[in-house]
């Protein structure tokens, strides 16, 4: 049996942490942020076996640390009455670690195969439960499931799993250009930051809630990227860059990543700005309105 599924990455601009709760699926963040069309797509293959074990394995962008599939795939297991090989293909379009959802991506792509091909028969929402509940259990992220597991440009309005956490849609359709220059860990950053990053967070949901505006989205961003110290010199450079040629853009959180919403006009000057800047990683995409599906 076989299972194929795609979760678009997803960017966080800002965000307000809610993790004193009991219950892995209550926890989550507020905030704001969209999904593109570039992500994860997972192949997953079962046969019958005398016991239950996997086999994981990663192509494009390639990572070491499978915690959160292996977390995923042990949950799907304990609900099947048979014993299963579970041979897992990851195929991840975007960089692991500089702030675009990856292991959302991952887990979430992987819980919509798991489901398909072990015909578990979940909703939708249980689905996503499980990958949000690995996200919370590895420490890897907080509110990117539910942003992907919608799509589009989102303002997350209540923490929490999909089924448990509410968001509000924007409506848009923007060209969107990510440069990325180095990764930073997801779980140290918020072990280590948590207290100040609360401070600004939610006021800034409030406010978006009022003006739906992705360009003061991206102004957002910056402050908050600059309120929680983590904008690097580089960044700084590339933002003033934008900035200085009518673009807005924002910071992904977390990694060494700057993002614009690109209007089409502007599109031509903003990558002649971007490739000038050595050792990066440059993605051209889109919003997906869609989020995460079976193929």
């Amino acid at each position: 049996m076989r299972g194929v599924a795609f979760c678009p990455a997803h960017v966080t601009g800002f965000f307000k942490a809610d993790v004193e709760h009991q219950k892995p699926e209550l926890m989550g963040s507020l905030g704001a942020g969209f999904s593109i069309k570039d992500g994860v797509t997972t192949t997953v293959t079962i046969e019958k076996n005398d016991k239950n074990d996997f086999q994981i394995k990663v192509s494009g962008y390639e990572t070491d640390n499978t915690d959160v599939s292996e977390f995923v795939i042990n949950e799907f297991l304990e609900l099947t009455e048979q014993n299963y090989f579970v041979t897992v293909q990851h195929d991840v379009a975007v960089p692991i670690g500089y702030g675009l959802g990856c292991s959302g991506a991952v887990a979430l792509s992987l819980a919509f195969a798991l489901d398909q091909a072990l015909e578990t028969k979940l909703s939708k929402e249980e689905i996503g439960q499980i990958a949000h509940t690995a996200e919370i259990f590895c420490k890897t992220g907080l509110g990117d499931v539910i942003g992907a597991f919608y799509g589009g440009f989102e303002i997350r309005t209540k923490p929490g799993a999909p089924g448990v956490g509410f968001l509000e849609k924007i409506d848009a359709h923007s060209k969107v250009i990510i440069v990325c220059f180095s990764p930073v860990s997801t779980k140290k950053f918020l072990d280590e930051n948590l207290a100040i990053i609360n401070g600004l967070g939610g006021k800034m949901v409030d406010r978006l809630i009022q003006t739906k505006d992705y360009n003061e989205f991206q102004d957002m961003s910056v402050e908050f990227a600059k309120y929680v110290r983590i904008m690097t010199p580089k960044m700084d450079s590339v933002i003033s860059e934008l900035d200085s040629i009518g673009v807005k853009s924002g910071v992904a959180l977390f990694g060494e990543t700057v993002f614009t919403l690109v209007p089409e006009q502007k599109e031509a000057q903003v990558l002649e700005i971007l490739k000038r800047y050595d050792n990066s990683i440059l993605i051209q995409s889109e919003i997906d309105n869609v989020g995460a599906r079976l193929f």
